[in-house]
């Protein structure tokens, strides 16, 4: 023991060590890490652990005594001309690929580069295993299972993705009830991130009905019992006040891509409440595997306020409030300290989709948000850009121009009247006619019938710009009767509306008329593809919006489209994402729809799809992604400057890939 009013005599060598310690302890690096800023750091996160090794490094080097610097230097020289190639490395990627820190190795132009498996801290051993964004399985090498502390935790057998991905396809094909594929997919996807999309990437036609529509709603609606562990972040009414507290929990802060959903309208099944949250993680999959956008920068969200689903309220299983929804101030209120939230934590370029909102709050949101946010409402301008794909693809089958047909639709919500307006917009863009005279070619019906300007004081705000100078009409078959429309759209969410005296009057004043049946999940269709061929005598062109098996008619097998909304939002993401843009315009939307309507081959119309295959969804999502950003970068929108010069090949450089990397 010592005085306490004497200083402690250490020896030499120790006190000079722990001098250099104190001198790292306090050098820049350090406090960079400790306040978790500067310009190599992960948004408001720490910087990364190679560059605070390195900066550390030097410095402990600088406070060591003489005679030691020589040891230290000699001893590291390897492994500091081994950092330097990296360094070089990194700065090469970094100017093709651009964009935010790429911290898990997960776009294509990093693909090469050896990584570091940390969270934390480096990860190794049980803890890798259990670590969804670097667990590769039994496909660790020898050399990573001696560095990483993995002997004896994996059986001895190493096995390469493209076997993993094998194994699990026949695994999943044994599966007879799809909900049961569904789990199997979300359970990969939270135990080995890369190989759940690496499998959806290779198998997208087979496992895009799985992982979202039409599976998606039943794993919706059964949600409470199928609940594992969360793999996004719920606000409810409960957290008011400190909703920026809760986004604060969420791991990653470099955010590029937000879905969120209140659960009120999911696909044609109503008011699902918290369990909604399907419908995110879906679509954000899709953004990953068919945009490449990186999940580490995806963020799935559900606000809950409530449900008036009385099934669920009663429902033990249940895993949201149990109260009714709440509306009026209440639930805006919690939606703009929500808005505010994400800018506040995320900036001014996360892009924000909303999902399956109900129509009263859809349209309020997208006009109320759309001046100051980077908004987008998928079920309002992505299936209004995709439909619009399909007929300019269609104008090749059936002939003339967009404004010389006339289109008629059944359901005038969210889709209907969204894809009524970009429809619109498209003629108006190709013969410079007002908008207001374009609008005259599209007529939609209601539950009440048609819409026309003698209802004009009963309608919602959004369906009055369709209210044409008309007879009023009660039925579907008598608006086609009186209007003879060359198009018929189905955005009803009723099943079967399409009967066989409907589809039998288009084809009567129609050579080859054009019907398309969007309503999901495909118990919601308006009619199933064998019934529009069947009816028409094999003469109609046809799209859905959920699959629908090929059909054989008059000996001859056709392949019917989909108007799947995942052709359009992960290319537009990606593109909204690569140019920094701060806000969405509808000119982007139309560059959308005709870079996907350029794709469709005659080889695609000899089969009956007016779509292109989907094997070939992550090219089409990087030619969307050029044309959305292009088209930022003309309208002024764009921030990430200079621009490009190959917005196509930047695309493509920024884009995840799920190859497993090697670990150092």
């Amino acid at each position: 023991p010592t005085h306490p009013d004497r200083a402690l005599e250490l020896p030499a060598e120790l006190a000079a060590m722990l001098s250099a310690r104190t001198a790292a302890a306090s050098s820049p690096a350090a406090s960079l890490w400790k306040r978790g800023g500067g310009a190599g750091s992960r948004g408001d996160g720490c910087t990364s652990c190679l560059e605070v090794r390195r900066r550390a490094a030097a410095v402990t080097v600088r406070a060591a005594q003489p005679k030691r610097v020589e040891a230290v230097a000699m001893e590291s020289a390897a492994e500091t001309a081994e950092a330097e190639k990296e360094v070089a490395a990194e700065k090469e990627v970094a100017a093709a690929g651009g964009g935010v820190e790429d911290k898990y190795g997960e776009d294509r132009a990093t693909e090469e580069l050896p990584v570091t498996p940390w969270a934390f801290s480096v990860a190794s051993g049980y803890t890798l295993l259990r670590d969804p964004h670097h667990n590769k399985g039994l496909a660790f090498t020898e050399r990573e299972r001696d560095a990483h502390y993995l002997r004896g935790l994996l059986p001895p057998g190493v096995v390469s993705q493209d076997l993993q991905v094998k194994k699990i396809m026949h695994n999943l094909r044994q599966y007879k009830v799809p909900l049961q594929r569904y789990v199997a997919m979300m359970d990969l996807q939270e135990r080995n991130e890369r190989l759940f999309y690496k499998l959806l990437i290779d198998n997208v036609e087979e496992l895009l009905p799985v992982v979202y529509t039409p599976t998606v709603g039943e794993a919706c609606q059964k949600y409470g019992s199928i609940f594992r562990r969360p793999q996004g972040l719920y606000v409810s009414l409960r957290d008011k006040g400190k909703v920026i507290d809760v986004l604060r929990n969420w791991p990653e802060r470099n955010i590029q891509v937000i879905v969120v959903t209140d659960g009120e309208r999911i696909l044609g099944l109503g008011d699902l409440g918290c369990q909604g949250m399907g419908i995110p993680v879906g679509k954000l999959s899709l953004y990953t595997a068919l945009g490449g956008v990186r999940p580490s920068a995806c963020l799935p969200i559900t606000i809950d306020v409530g449900t008036n689903n009385e099934q669920l309220l009663n429902d033990e299983f249940y895993i949201g409030l149990r109260q009714r929804r709440a509306t009026g101030e209440e639930y805006h209120e919690l939606m703009e300290e929500f808005m505010d939230a994400v800018k506040q934590i995320y900036g001014e370029k996360v892009l924000i989709q909303f999902e399956d909102f109900a129509n009263h709050n859809a349209f309020d949101l997208l006009a109320k948000y759309s001046k100051s946010h980077l908004v987008f409402n998928d079920d309002i301008q992505g299936t209004a850009s995709v439909v619009l794909a399909g007929l300019l693809s269609s104008l090749k089958v059936v002939g003339g121009t967009l404004a010389e047909h006339t289109y008629l639709f059944l359901g005038a919500g969210e889709a209907g009247t969204g894809i009524a307006e970009l429809i619109a917009l498209e003629i108006s863009k190709q013969t410079n006619a007002p908008i207001e005279e374009c609008r005259k070619k599209v007529f939609l019906v209601d539950s009440k019938g048609l819409i026309v300007s003698s209802r004009k004081n009963s309608l919602q705000p959004f369906k009055t710009s369709w209210a044409h100078e008309r007879e009023p009409v009660t039925t579907l078959l008598d608006a086609i009767k009186s209007i003879r429309p060359t198009v018929l759209i189905g955005t009803s969410g009723v099943g079967r509306a399409f009967t066989k005296e409907v589809i039998e009057a288009m084809a009567s004043f129609n050579e080859r008329p054009v019907i398309f049946s969007l309503s999901n999940p495909t118990s919601h269709s308006e009619c199933t593809a064998e019934e529009a061929y069947k009816w028409t005598q094999g003469r109609a062109v046809f799209a859905s919006g959920s699959p629908f098996d090929p059909v054989e008619y008059d000996g001859k097998i056709r392949v019917p489209g989909q108007a799947n909304n995942a052709y359009i939002f992960p290319g537009f993401g990606l593109g909204v994402v690569i140019s920094g843009a701060i806000r969405v315009h509808e000119d982007m939307l139309l560059a959308a729809s005709e870079t996907l309507a350029a794709q469709a081959t005659q080889e695609n119309f000899d089969k009956g799809s007016i779509f292109p295959p989907f094997t070939n969804i992550r090219k089409i999502s990087a030619l969307i992604a050029a044309s959305v950003a292009a088209k930022a970068y003309e309208l002024g929108l764009a921030t990430r400057l200079p621009r490009p010069r190959d917005l196509e090949k930047y695309a493509e450089s920024c884009m995840y890939t799920p190859v497993y990397r090697s670990y150092r």
